[in-house]
């Protein structure tokens, strides 16, 4: 498998203030998602020293001793703590040299999902480190409000009114995760990556990156293209449901992880995907005379359920 990855040029992953004007911006968005599903975001109003201390709290996290972080293990409602190499897309490749802790969408105690034992609606685990869950609570909460915005371009995008969206985000489903990445060495084998090419199951990632590269995205053309990183900006993809919903009119997209730069690496994607109890169906603006719809409706929940079912190994041990 090819190993090197191009500079970018940004008609292939254009930048998007998305401060400016909505509907030039819901434009550039539409391009980017059918050309390469991939863009980075400015002016989002995730303040700096918000993200400054998610990182921080990340780098801490993942110092701990390995014994710490496990007890954080990874449970039937997908919160915690993914050892290093624990993790394989298939048989063919090496698990990913990473590891992370997964948070999901916060509940409170009485929360009616919660009380009925929902699948995946369970308690988020949290580390004893102080600050810690407030400062991962506040981001969550201001990636929750900038995925609503983007839905709102979304939307516009699509001939679709502002407000088409909402109803599936009113209680959305949401990933953090802080992961974090050893060093690869240049000469690792062919089929080892930090992340191993995929694409993404649900709606958008919103990804913060720190400043040592190593995400590549697959274009069009199939080279690899380096997603470098641009400081303060998210890289914003659209993932699986999206490309269903739109009659993949919006590309997701393959990308992968390669940190042979020497050093560590750490990540915060923010996945935000609807309720579950969402239908996921050809948008009417995506299918035509000519374009009939590709998928059958699918519940967003036993879609998700049906991907982490075939790639985490804990899910097969509650079967």
């Amino acid at each position: 498998m090819d190993r090197v990855a191009r500079s970018i040029s940004e008609d292939e992953l254009p930048i998007l203030d998305i401060s400016r004007d909505p509907a030039g911006v819901a434009r550039a968005l539409n391009t980017a998602c059918e050309d390469v599903g991939f863009f980075y975001i400015t002016n989002h109003g995730v303040a700096a020293e918000l993200l400054r201390l998610v990182f921080m709290q990340s780098a801490r996290f993942h110092a701990q001793p390995l014994a710490q972080k496990e007890r954080l293990a990874i449970n039937a409602f997908h919160r915690g703590y993914i050892g290093a190499s624990s993790y394989r897309l298939n048989e063919d490749l090496k698990p990913n040299l990473s590891e992370s802790l997964v948070m999901m969408h916060e509940l409170a105690p009485d929360d009616p999902e919660l009380v009925a034992a929902k699948p995946l609606q369970g308690p988020n685990q949290w580390p004893d480190l102080p600050e810690f869950r407030d400062t991962m609570l506040a981001y969550a909460a201001a990636m929750e409000e900038l995925g609503r915005r983007l839905f709102v371009l979304f939307a516009k995008a699509l001939d679709l009114p502002d407000d088409y969206f909402a109803r599936s985000f009113d209680k959305p489903t949401t990933f953090l995760r802080l992961l974090h990445y050893p060093p690869q060495p240049e000469a690792s084998s062919e089929n080892q990556f930090g992340s191993a090419p995929h694409t993404d199951y649900g709606a958008i990632t919103m990804l913060a990156q720190d400043d040592t590269g190593g995400l590549h995205v697959r274009h069009r053309s199939g080279d690899w293209i380096a997603a470098t990183p641009i400081p303060g900006a998210f890289v914003v993809n659209v993932g699986d449901v999206m490309a269903r919903w739109t009659n993949d009119r919006y590309v997701s997209t393959e990308h992968r992880v390669l940190n042979t730069g020497g050093g560590h690496r750490y990540s915060v994607p923010f996945f935000f995907d609807p309720n579950m109890d969402v239908t996921i169906d050809c948008l009417a603006t995506c299918k035509s005379a000519d374009a009939a719809s590709k998928y059958p409706p699918v519940r967003y929940g036993d879609y998700l359920l049906s991907r982490l079912d075939a790639h985490y190994a804990y899910r097969r041990r509650l079967r």
